[in-house]
């Protein structure tokens, strides 16, 4: 369903109105310059303007999910210097305001007063607000360009040691690798993937875990990718789970049917790649005659209305004799609101996560970590500890709607288990 016309038109004049105040505000700083400078930088700042205004009107005739990976990308990013320059323009806005002020002022004060200040302080406050214009729309477009050519693909290795004292000793020194959020539809080529998986296998990881959004929406995004996934092997397997945007709820399908066969075709796209997909069910792993129980269940969102198809009581029953046990859980909000709220549950000892992406954007230093997810979840990276129970949140591999990452790198997560 197209936006209403009286819509689309208000939203063009507002472009329209930032991309003219932009403008004008290097119009003013290139006042200075020679005549060749200043013509090639405003001929560059045309063309991106008038690209910008093209681009909206063509997403506004031609719904963006439609278009290719490229174009999107290519629209991500006129959206990104078209918010940059708002957020600059914001400093023009100020400066109108100071002026229309002084205006009023002016006319309740004598001609000549009104003069002395017009040619003291009028034309070097301009400048300096469009000063501040540029460089507040300069920063926050560099930035978010750079996470996304190169912040998508700057994959980080994260280690953490569990220790439980009821690990069976076999187990000890155990070595997991978690994924979690590939979403490949966001990937323009495989090459990134065979990075990331050759990192990956660099861990030798005993075990290999994914834990769910595999795809962004359809099963289709997976095709240039089948072969990467199964570069992934460990020595006691690969397991995965389902997350929220596997199942297609987010578009349109032709028929119930339709949007069914897409999920039985992801589900093969796991198991053709070597990797056990786990259905709200449990499976033991073996090492040296002695067994741990990796339960698994479908997506269970317990914030933001997401879907609650995981049914944990079904992979939970018959494990009461496994020593330790591991729970795949894409949302970790599961974990607050079923792991640990009720009892039966209280001997899951490490829950695995996803979802959250650390939104993609945040800091993060030695002592410090911030993102505007936190307000949405709880527990959204890294990992988190109640009494004896332990959750890992993964900042995800890929990325999902902004088309990059800036302070939340994307994670390859190695766990190691150890005995208390």
């Amino acid at each position: 369903m197209k936006p209403p016309f009286l819509f689309l038109f208000i939203v063009f004049i507002f472009i329209l109105a930032v991309e003219l105040y932009f403008t004008q505000a290097l119009k003013v700083i290139t006042a200075d310059y020679t005549p060749v400078k200043r013509k090639y930088i405003m001929n560059v700042a045309y063309v991106i303007s008038a690209l910008t205004i093209l681009f909206s009107a063509l997403a506004s005739i031609f719904p963006p999910p439609e278009w290719n990976s490229f174009l999107r990308l290519v629209l991500f990013i006129f959206i990104l210097l078209f918010l940059s320059k708002l957020i600059g323009s914001t400093f023009l806005v100020i400066d109108d305001i100071i002026r229309g002020i002084k205006w009023i002022v002016s006319k309740f004060t004598s001609h000549s007063n009104r003069a002395i200040s017009d040619s003291s302080h009028s034309i070097s406050r301009l400048k300096f607000f469009s000063y501040l214009a540029l460089t507040f729309s300069v920063i926050p477009a560099v930035s978010l360009i750079y996470g996304m050519l190169r912040g998508a693909y700057k994959y980080r290795v994260h280690k953490v040691k569990v220790i439980a004292p009821n690990l069976p000793d076999a187990f000890i020194g155990f070595k997991i690798v978690q994924l979690s959020d590939i979403h490949c539809g966001s990937f323009l080529s495989t090459e990134p993937l065979v990075k990331a998986f050759n990192i990956v296998l660099d861990q030798k990881p005993d075990i290999i875990f994914f834990t769910g959004d595999l795809v962004n929406n359809e099963t289709s995004e997976t095709k240039p990718h089948l072969d990467t996934y199964k570069m992934l092997k460990a020595p006691y397997g690969v397991y995965s789970c389902l997350g929220n945007h596997d199942y297609g709820d987010y578009i349109q399908w032709q028929s119930p049917e339709h949007k069914k066969e897409n999920l039985e075709a992801l589900k093969d796209v796991h198991k053709n790649s070597g990797w056990r997909l786990l259905m709200n069910e449990h499976v033991p792993i073996e090492k040296d005659g002695e067994k741990i129980a990796l339960l698994g269940i479908e997506n269970w969102g317990g914030n933001l209305r997401f879907p609650k198809y995981g049914k944990l009581e079904n992979a939970h029953a018959g494990t009461e004799n496994y020593p330790f046990k591991i729970l795949l859980s894409h949302d970790p909000s599961h974990w607050d609101r079923q792991v640990l709220k009720e009892s039966k549950y209280n001997d899951i000892d490490l829950t695995l996560s996803g979802h959250t992406h650390g939104m993609q954007f945040g800091i993060e230093i030695p002592g410090f970590k911030w993102s505007p997810v936190q307000y949405l979840y709880k527990n959204w990276a890294g990992l988190y500890k109640q009494d004896n129970q332990y959750l890992y949140v993964n900042r995800g591999l890929g990325f999902l709607g902004y088309p990059g990452r800036l302070g939340i790198w994307p994670e390859i997560t190695v766990i190691e288990l150890a005995k208390a």
